[in-house]
C-alpha cells in the first residue's frame, strides 16, 4: 500500500471513529446468511436488516449508487453462502448476476429496495426446498413448507393435511415413514430451530419467544427445548455467551 492510500486509508478511519460508527453486528450478519441457507424465510425475517440500514457504512456520497454498490455487496455474499450451503455454484452466481442486472436498470431506492426482498426471498426459497427436497416425498416437502412458513402460529395435523388434500392419518403415517418423527415432534424440533438462533443472535426472553412461536405456555417451551437441546433456554443463552466471550 502506498504512503497516500495509507494516510488516506487512516484519516478515514479516524473521522468513522470521531463519528462514534459501528457496523452492523457481525453474529447478526452470520444469522441471516445461515437462515437463508436452511431455507428458513421467517427467521430470515426476524434478521433481515433494511438495505443500507444504519451500521452498514457508506459506500457513495450518491444515494442510489450507495444502494446498489451495497445491493452488489450484499448478491455476492448470498451466493457464497449459498453455495456452502449446497446451491451448485452455476445457479448461485447466475442469479447474483441476474439481480446486480436487475438493480443495475432501477431508476430509484424504492426499486432498488423491491429487488433486495426479491433476492432474499428468492434465495431462501431455492435453499429450502434443496434443503427438503433431496430426502422426502414432494407431500413432506409441501408439508414442511407450510410448516416453516407459520411457524408463528398454532400448527395442527388437521390444517396442513387440508392444505395438502390428504386426510390427517394419512399425512400423520407420511410423518413417522419418512422423517422418523410424529407431526408434533418435528413441528417442535422446527420451532426449537428457530427458538435457538432467536437465543444467541437477538435479545428477546424466554416468554417472548414463547409467544412468538405460539407455544402453549413457558413451561412447555422450555420442557420441549431442554429436550432438544440438553439445556433450558436460559443455560443455552448462558453457554453460547461463554463461548462467544472466549473466542473474542
Amino acid at each position: 500500500m502506498n504512503s497516500s492510500t495509507e494516510k488516506a486509508l487512516s484519516e478515514f478511519i479516524f473521522t468513522k471513529r470521531e463519528e462514534l460508527f459501528e457496523h452492523a453486528s457481525f453474529d447478526r450478519e452470520i444469522a441471516f446468511y445461515e437462515s437463508i441457507c436452511t431455507g428458513n424465510m421467517e427467521l430470515v425475517r426476524v434478521f433481515m436488516q433494511p438495505l443500507n440500514c444504519e451500521g452498514c457504512g457508506t459506500l457513495s456520497e450518491d444515494p442510489l449508487r450507495n444502494l446498489k454498490y451495497h445491493m452488489v455487496v450484499l448478491a455476492a455474499l448470498i451466493a457464497r453462502s449459498c453455495v456452502n450451503g449446497g446451491l451448485s455454484p452455476e445457479e448461485a452466481y447466475s442469479l447474483s448476476d441476474y439481480y446486480i442486472m436487475k438493480t443495475d436498470k432501477c431508476s430509484n431506492e424504492a426499486e432498488v429496495r423491491a429487488v433486495h426482498t426479491e433476492m432474499i426471498e428468492g434465495y431462501t426459497d431455492r435453499m429450502r426446498r434443496i434443503r427438503l427436497g433431496g430426502a422426502y416425498s414432494k407431500q413432506i416437502v409441501r408439508a414442511a413448507d407450510y410448516i416453516v412458513t407459520h411457524l408463528h402460529e398454532r400448527i395442527l395435523l388437521e390444517d396442513v393435511a387440508e392444505h395438502l388434500s390428504i386426510s390427517p392419518e394419512h399425512l400423520s403415517r407420511l410423518f413417522r415413514k419418512e422423517t422418523g418423527m410424529t407431526f408434533g415432534e418435528y413441528v417442535n424440533r422446527t420451532k426449537i430451530e428457530e427458538a435457538v438462533a432467536l437465543l444467541m443472535y437477538t435479545e428477546r426472553t424466554d416468554i417472548e419467544i414463547t409467544n412468538l412461536l405460539c407455544f402453549s405456555s413457558q413451561s412447555y417451551f422450555i420442557k420441549v427445548f431442554k429436550k432438544m437441546t440438553g439445556a433450558t433456554p436460559k443455560q443455552f443463552k448462558k453457554q453460547y455467551e461463554i463461548r462467544a466471550l472466549k473466542n473474542k
